[in-house]
């Protein structure tokens, strides 16, 4: 299925690593030009060196002047991927006041900032565009230890229906894709043990977690004209949990 994407200049932030990785390869072989952003310069270097072509950012998105900066001559971007998070795990009477900045900053903040500039961009060249914005079932159920994390998940597919909302006039789709655990290096890591693995499980009809290119192949869909009507929508891929 050709999903339209070949010549197209797309943008994915957290980049380095996971699920940002292995889009900007799905996107490059789709034949998409590609500018990658991470905080980590060594993953920029190692995926460069993977995939040449891409063109790599270097950028803490919690840092907004220096988003800003880094970002403002980026050139014209058809495409964005906002996938860049952290999760900051925390029992809810033990939150701090640094979990609550540096999650907000990066998983809702950064999101509005990048794809208004982004958003800008396209509305000046008079082009349209798709935004997919990476969110989580964790938005739509509560889990231990992720107050902080799930009402930033939340905030964010409120987010991308007032995106969709208001760029709409302009030719441009937002939706969110909401992933169950994924099985990246780090999903295997933190779930690992058996006995957390299967309360987890147990609340999946499916019985078994995401691998990484079920989310990404949902995002390449979500970029495309394949999904040219679809616009302000949360899509689980979650072997059915919010259904449960």
């Amino acid at each position: 299925m050709d999903l339209g994407l070949a010549g197209r200049r797309a943008l994915v932030t957290g980049a380095g690593k996971g699920i940002g990785r292995s889009t900007v390869l799905a996107l490059q072989a789709a034949g998409a030009h590609v500018v990658a952003v991470s905080r980590t310069r060594a993953d920029l270097d190692s995926l460069v060196s993977e995939c040449p072509g891409v063109e790599p950012v270097c950028v803490d998105l919690a840092d907004w002047e220096a988003t800003e900066q880094a970002l403002s001559s980026v050139g014209p971007v058809d495409l964005l991927v906002n996938n860049a998070a952290v999760a900051l795990l925390q029992p809810f009477l033990e939150v701090t006041k640094e979990a609550c900045d540096t999650s907000f900053n990066v998983n809702l903040r950064a999101v509005i900032q990048v794809s208004q500039i982004v958003a800008r961009g396209m509305i000046a060249r008079g082009v349209p565009g798709a935004i997919v914005n990476v969110s989580s079932q964790a938005s739509q159920r509560a889990l231990t230890n992720h107050s902080v994390y799930c009402s930033t998940k939340g905030a964010l597919d409120m987010l991308t229906k007032m995106m969709a909302l208001e760029l709409g006039p302009h030719k441009i789709r937002v939706n969110a894709v909401n992933p169950t655990v994924v099985m990246t290096p780090m999903g295997r890591t933190n779930w690992s043990d058996p006995h957390k693995a299967k309360v987890m499980l147990d609340r999946i009809p499916l019985g078994k977690f995401a691998e990484v290119e079920n989310v990404v192949d949902t995002i390449l869909f979500l970029l495309s004209n394949r999904s040219s009507m679809t616009t302000g929508s949360t899509l689980p891929v979650d072997g059915g949990f919010l259904a449960t």
